[in-house]
């Protein structure tokens, strides 16, 4: 797969982890930034790596700043994300059974890098469950985010 990845200044030093475990198991990485300690806005990472992974530029995608907060509520206003917030293991792999997410969340603050790395590789390997509950649930959301968009 390939994954778009991007942080701010609060979560660049957890995506420096990320980054080589992605590619030790075989993925692609497409780091959008930023890399510094200087004060950058969130919504500013993730808007590139939302466009990509609905543009289908990358997979999926993983959003890191310090509570994975500001990055979550930015990602999901983008068309097409289903972004999930994840600071322990059975959520990352029930947000990708149950939701179908395409893309991932995490706060540096929150958490080290040993259980980021454990959520990001389980995130990763877990497949969307297809099942029947699941896909409705799952088209449901499409349909709100449908029926509230300003863009037709």
């Amino acid at each position: 797969m390939k994954i778009a990845i991007g942080a701010d200044h609060a979560g660049y030093r957890l995506k420096d982890v990320i980054v080589p475990l992605i590619q030790s198991i075989g993925h692609e990485i497409v780091d959008v930034g930023c890399n510094c300690e200087q004060s950058v806005d969130y919504p500013d990472y993730a808007l590139p790596v939302c466009e990509m992974v609905t543009e289908g530029k990358a997979d999926r995608g993983i959003l890191i700043c310090g509570t994975g907060i500001g990055m979550s509520i930015a990602a999901n206003k983008y068309p097409g994300i289903r972004c999930a917030l994840v600071h322990d293991h059975f959520s990352a792999q029930a947000t990708r059974e149950h939701n179908d997410t395409n893309v991932l969340a995490m706060g540096e603050r929150i958490i080290g890098p040993g259980v980021a790395m454990d959520i990001v590789r389980i995130w990763l390997e877990t497949p969307f469950s297809e099942g029947e509950r699941h896909i409705g649930r799952v088209n449901k959301v499409m349909q709100l985010e449908k029926k509230f968009s300003i863009h037709p």
